[in-house]
């Protein structure tokens, strides 16, 4: 189907080139002359959003349309109308090429139960990733189930079960504890130290089951997104590079990224509407 505006502009083609008349090239491609003499209005708001944009992609490259479209209103508060923003943004191809995935068929897992209120359930898990000299290093998250905020990122070469419980222990000194952690079975997660530790504040510590990461979905889910907001774009010389730009990401997810999953708002933002 060819669009109005494809059509226009075969009728100025036909009057200027071929010596047409309005009237008989609009009648030929099916279009009114009000059509054919409409001039689009340029407005210094089209070009303000279009440097927003701009903004927006250039730092963070693997964000398409939808979460820019939510960080501009919803973090910055702009009211422009989603079609106004997605035409500029077509027109400036920041459009991301969505890859199709491989459907399979598998059972309806369970879905995981939403927190009622903040420090009622945190997920932790680890990550790997290596150093531009080859180096492995693990990042240890947590997050907060309820309003998805990240709560740490831990980075170092080695990360056993003492470094695990002094970065939850830094995370209660400010935000309180929880009522439960949930987390796989990795060995820095059954030892003895850890399992003391809880018990001794009483948190319980649920275990998923092996080989079922869907059961810790919400960490899950976030590690993909640590993985391709930042940690996938940059070849890392040492673990305090990763730290702090770990430290850094970590404020802009909380306070600047929409959370599809709270409706697009930050996890900051869902915090203060349940406060």
């Amino acid at each position: 189907m060819v669009r109005p505006s494809q059509r226009r502009e075969v009728a100025r083609w036909a009057v200027i080139v071929k010596g047409q008349s309005i009237r008989r090239a609009c009648a030929d491609l099916s279009i009114s002359e009000t059509c054919y003499r409409y001039q689009a209005k340029q407005s210094s708001e089209n070009e303000r959003i279009a440097e927003w944009l701009m903004r927006v992609t250039e730092n963070q490259r693997n964000w398409g349309f939808g979460l820019c479209f939510l960080y501009l209103r919803n973090v910055k508060g702009f009211g422009w109308n989603h079609k106004r923003v997605y035409r500029i943004y077509r027109e400036l191809e920041l459009n991301l090429r969505i890859r199709p995935k491989k459907r399979l068929l598998r059972e309806a897992p369970v879905p995981l139960t939403i927190p009622a209120e903040k420090n009622q359930v945190w997920s932790m898990d680890f990550m790997h990733d290596a150093l531009g000299d080859g180096r492995n290093f693990r990042l240890f998250n947590v997050l907060d189930d309820f309003n998805r905020e990240g709560l740490a990122i831990e980075v170092d070469l080695s990360l056993p079960s003492a470094r695990v419980i002094r970065t939850l222990q830094q995370v209660i000194d400010w935000r309180g504890k929880p009522q439960a952690i949930r987390c796989d079975n990795g060995p820095e997660y059954i030892s003895g130290t850890l399992l003391q530790w809880a018990a001794e504040r009483q948190i319980r510590i649920e275990y998923i089951q092996p080989g079922k990461p869907q059961q810790n979905a919400y960490v899950e889910r976030y590690n993909r997104t640590v993985r391709y907001d930042w940690l996938a774009q940059h070849i890392f010389a040492s673990i305090d590079e990763v730290q702090e730009a770990a430290t850094r990401w970590l404020w802009t997810y909380n306070n600047e990224r929409p959370n599809m999953a709270l409706g697009g708002f930050t996890p900051i933002q869902k915090l203060a509407m349940a406060a």
